[in-house]
């Protein structure tokens, strides 16, 4: 089915700001509670947020097969169960109306007065019910810069990383969307020279610079997906911060992995933005070197350019840069990810969020993380309001970005944005 809606030429009715993340081309989808405090499925264009619920009632969506109620939900759960053909369907009915020269809903001003909200009238929502999520850990830079930080420089990497995709299951029920504020954890940490485990706030906060992608229904359990076929499985992507506490995660992760260092908030950004949006902007990863096993064995440009940003803002002070990255740095790429998660007969559903792991690049202003910014504490940061940083303080925002850019066409996740207040008595 052509991707009409990528169409680069394409114009809306819409007055869209310039490099604005969501020009005609991008038709994300989220869940926002409208000013009538209804919750529905929409989109976004420019500065306005899109009621595809009222949409559908109003008979714009006529001629695809879809029930009464599929943006009426205050998920996207069901709608991404339908697949890839009625995605596509919709998407591109949605840019055929906003077209510029289609005056159907431009020229009804009742209509219009339904469907448009300005995005200082609604409240985003968390857009689908996460039932499974997956952290991975797939940049290379990333893997080998906590390796020699953490371990020998000259082995950092351990044995298995070059072979397979490393990954861990995360706890769904603390991921929250952007400008929820996140209360800095308490937990154990290593023991002193007394041997008595610490105990209180976490002293090293930090922030974890991710893609998520979002998964449909998949494989039924005991089957496998295959390679070439992965993608089909996968309906778009979010800006993530998997927030870390690196001092509980350094007492608690061994034998086990992960625990209350991680699971304490993990932030999304509220846009789903399709797979099929993000075609334009595919590129190649790196080279894999072994070559991997050939169940993981994928065609070319399977990584996507997106560029990202990490910013650090105190209160009542003026944001300062951290970082800057980018996806397609990525060793692992999404298809060999979904691949290697369903190998074993493991069955992935609609909803299901499988997050990249912490994105470095190959400088150190592009690390993904303060852990490798600040090298463990070692090289502190200098913020613009002349204040220094190792880790993340309280009322410090982490504000991240991410968008593509190719050819003067700008297509973006907006913000991810997340609070730190602090710890509870």
């Amino acid at each position: 089915m052509p991707l009409t809606a990528n169409d680069p030429t394409r114009k809306s009715w819409i007055d869209i700001p310039s490099h604005s993340h969501f020009p005609i081309q991008n038709i994300p989808f989220g869940v926002f509670l409208t000013r009538d405090d209804i919750i529905t499925i929409g989109t976004r264009i420019g500065d306005y947020a899109i009621d595809l619920g009222a949409l559908h009632q109003l008979g714009y969506f006529k001629g695809i097969d879809l029930t009464d109620d599929i943006f009426l939900q205050d998920t996207l759960n069901d709608f991404i169960s339908d697949g890839r053909k009625t995605w596509r369907l919709v998407r591109n009915r949605i840019s055929d109306i906003f077209l510029e020269d289609n005056p159907v809903l431009r020229d009804h001003a009742e209509h219009r007065k339904q469907v448009l909200f300005t995005m200082n009238e609604i409240e985003m929502q968390l857009p689908v019910t996460v039932y499974d999520y997956t952290d991975f850990y797939a940049s290379k830079e990333h893997a080998t810069n906590v390796g020699s930080l953490f371990r020998d420089p000259e082995n950092a990497l351990l044995p298995n990383w070059l072979h397979i995709p490393i990954g861990y299951h995360g706890r769904c029920s603390s991921i929250i969307p952007s400008g929820t504020p996140v209360r800095r954890p308490v937990g154990q940490s290593k023991p002193g020279e007394d041997g008595v485990p610490g105990f209180g706030p976490s002293k090293l906060l930090d922030f974890e610079l991710e893609m998520a992608f979002i998964t449909t229904d998949a494989n039924n359990l005991g089957q496998r997906v295959k390679i070439d076929e992965a993608e089909d499985y996968i309906f778009g992507l979010v800006l993530f911060n998997d927030w870390s506490a690196r001092d509980l995660q350094a007492w608690e992760y061994v034998p086990l992995g992960p625990f209350l260092g991680k699971n304490f908030a993990s932030t999304i950004s509220p846009w789903i933005v399709t797979l099929d949006a993000l075609e334009p902007f595919r590129t190649s990863g790196p080279e894999q070197i072994p070559t991997p096993l050939p169940y993981l064995q994928q065609g070319s440009n399977m990584n996507i350019d997106i560029k990202l940003q990490v910013g650090i803002q105190p209160e009542n002070a003026e944001e300062t840069i951290v970082s800057r990255s980018n996806f397609k740095y990525m060793y692992w790429s999404m298809a060999q990810q979904l691949t290697h998660h369903t190998v074993n007969g493991c069955n992935v559903r609609s909803g299901d969020m499988m997050g990249s792991g912490t994105i470095s690049g190959p400088t150190k202003d592009s690390y993904g993380s303060m852990l490798e910014l600040s090298w463990r504490g070692q090289n502190p940061i200098t913020l613009k309001d002349g204040s220094q940083r190792k880790f993340i303080n309280d009322h410090d925002t982490v504000i991240m970005r991410a968008y593509c850019e190719k050819d003067g066409l700008r297509l973006g996740f907006g913000k991810c944005t997340g609070k730190i207040l602090p710890a509870r008595e």
